[in-house]
């Protein structure tokens, strides 16, 4: 399989193929014979990233920027590994963040009180540090250059506060991480998109997410791009069924009760129950068993994303 989708204008993606195929993207943009990734997926990922840049004709040393819409180690896991194999990048990253690459030891901690050690480190394998020298703090109005290409730095918090979008001046188009909700190509019919909310923890926020999405959507992009994935249109519809969605997780999880692992499993068989709804609303591509099948790790961790938010709310 192709592991390079090509978007035009310079665009393309790359299939990671971090955890099964179709599930996070790498994207490079091109621009007068410079080069730009946007996210990078997991270490163990970096050598496909690497091969794809070498079948569009790319060089290592034609690559002058890392951009990380946040550093979630499905997103940055792989900077690491990268900024070592192109000499010439810098790691774009939010002010917040930025220490976070430089020693990821925390970043690392924190995985693991997610996943698990053992899932972590088969997942996201060895996360090297990217030297502070060649990292660079972005933040809300801070610009890009490629070539004659310039990139804009958004503030889009909600699933993160140190996440950032990057507006492409050349096409209007938006890098979004995860700022703009996940859309597997599985479930879409006959060329029409879905999204759903990622509410992943420790750092859900409804209102930023909201405010983020609205924010996007203001700006009226032709295309979105996010990391799970691909190239998404139709904006407008997509920004709706959104906010939407995020109110109904938030449902979701303020109707479970008790604590600890009884409230997780309350939340993961609301959020199942409110797929299989959704699937019937916009008639997905996939129903039912297969359908569940593909989202049940979306399901367990945004439940805990919104586990820990309730905790939150309990404690302020």
């Amino acid at each position: 399989m192709d592991p390079i989708i090509d978007y035009g204008h310079g665009i393309f993606a790359i299939d990671s193929g971090f955890t099964r195929p179709k599930l996070a993207a790498v994207y490079a943009i091109v621009e007068d014979g410079r080069a730009a990734l946007v996210d990078t997926a997991a270490s163990p990922n970096a050598a496909t990233v690497l091969a794809a840049l070498a079948a569009r004709g790319l060089q290592p040393a034609q690559v002058d920027w890392i951009l990380l819409s946040h550093i979630h180690l499905d997103h940055a896991g792989a900077a690491g590994a990268l900024m070592a194999a192109l000499p010439n990048a810098r790691l774009a990253v939010h002010k917040r963040g930025a220490r976070h690459m430089a020693d990821p030891s925390r970043l690392i901690a924190g995985t693991i009180a997610v996943y698990g050690e053992v899932a972590t480190r088969e997942k996201y394998g060895e996360i090297l540090p990217v030297a502070a020298a060649r990292i660079v703090e972005v933040h809300e109005g801070s610009t890009v250059t490629l070539g004659a290409r310039t990139l804009r730095v958004l503030d889009t918090p909600g699933h993160a506060p140190h996440h950032v979008c990057y507006l492409d001046d050349a096409t209007g188009h938006i890098f979004a991480g995860d700022a703009f909700g996940l859309s597997y190509r599985e479930l879409d019919r006959a060329g029409r998109a879905f999204v759903l909310p990622v509410t992943t923890p420790p750092q859900f926020e409804p209102e930023a997410m909201h405010e983020s999405v609205a924010r996007i959507a203001a700006l009226q992009p032709e295309a979105v791009y996010v990391t799970h994935f691909g190239q998404i249109r139709d904006i407008p519809r997509l920004a709706g069924d959104l906010h939407r969605l995020i109110d109904s997780y938030v449902a979701a999880a303020r109707s479970a009760l008790g604590t600890g692992a009884r409230r997780h499993e309350q939340i993961c068989a609301a959020l199942a129950a409110l797929f299989e709804e959704e699937a019937g609303r916009q008639n997905w591509g996939l129903r039912g068993d297969a359908m569940q099948d593909l989202l049940a790790g979306d399901i367990a961790v945004n439940a805990q994303g919104l586990g820990e938010w309730l905790d939150k709310q309990t404690s302020r």
